[in-house]
């Protein structure tokens, strides 16, 4: 069930896929976040990879995929459920990645002395952190409420959305983990 076959999907950094039947989606994550979203009831959905929490004004010129970051990937979901005639209360959201990359850097950082919260995620130097704090405020800001997610920590996740059910694994190490509502 977890290993690659045809047909499935692949997300890059800056990737994103709105579709149904039984396909999967497959991402590996790093600081980067992953976002699956999917309709129980129409049995559709999609998931983004961003990469940044938003574009700064200096790149607004420069070409980059609208996917690329938390920001602008609201609106690729916007779209998406405005096409499909459905509206973001009605799927279930998981949310993954922002792992720290360099624990050993984050070590001798201020923040680590402190008790990690939302207004402290705003400031840390950790891209990671900011990328799971953009995600969460977004879903919140535009009516999606997160179900569960497998977020922040340290190194990366290879994850893999099934199109078809609705499931979706985790790979951390060497086995494929079911994220359900209770791994909030």
């Amino acid at each position: 069930m977890t290993s690659a076959r045809k047909g499935d999907i692949f997300l890059n950094a800056g990737d994103f896929h709105f579709g149904s039947g039984n396909r999967r989606i497959r991402t590996l994550l790093g600081t980067c976040v992953a976002i699956t979203i999917w309709h129980p009831a129409r049995r559709l959905g999609g998931m983004c990879h961003f990469l940044l929490p938003t574009r700064r004004r200096s790149e607004s010129g420069a070409g980059a995929a609208t996917g690329f970051y938390a920001d602008e990937v609201m609106e690729l979901f916007a779209g998406a459920l405005a096409a499909s005639h459905t509206r973001a209360m009605e799927y279930v959201v998981k949310l993954f990645g922002g792992g720290n990359m360099f624990p050993c850097q984050l070590q001798a950082s201020a923040c680590r002395k402190k008790a990690c919260t939302e207004r402290l995620r705003e400031q840390c130097s950790n891209i990671g952190c900011r990328n799971i704090t953009a995600a969460r405020r977004l879903l919140a800001a535009n009516s999606y409420a997160v179900a569960s997610e497998h977020a922040g920590g340290h190194g990366s996740r290879q994850v893999l959305f099934n199109l078809g059910s609705g499931d979706v694994w985790v790979r951390r190490g060497a086995a494929m983990t079911p994220v359900t509502e209770a791994a909030l």
